[in-house]
């Protein structure tokens, strides 16, 4: 039984075939689980530096509420020390019309 040069060569084409389409299967499934975890990482990282910075706003808030109380409690004071100094003008504008000074 004599195999000829056309069916040796077809079986051969058929191997090649067989062992791309494995080798290709297998490359495809290796680059997906790698994708998936590249993909994973990544939205690890992202979600991350959003809590980061989602902290950071908060914190700022929190900092901007502190400022603005002190500069209300500033103000108001700054009212009253107004307030006191128009009243001892008006004191003082009072004795010198009466001649007291």
């Amino acid at each position: 039984m004599e195999i000829g040069i056309g069916v040796l060569i077809s079986i051969i084409a058929l191997f090649c075939t067989v062992a791309g389409l494995v080798i290709g299967f297998f490359t495809f499934n290796r680059n997906r689980d790698k994708d998936v975890k590249n993909d994973a990482t990544e939205s690890a990282i992202i979600r991350t530096k959003l809590d980061n910075i989602g902290q950071s706003v908060d914190l700022m808030r929190i900092d901007f509420k502190a400022s603005d109380q002190r500069w209300t409690t500033l103000s108001d004071t700054v009212i009253r020390i107004d307030e006191s100094t128009k009243q001892a003008h008006k004191r003082i504008d009072h004795i010198e019309k009466k001649g007291e000074i």
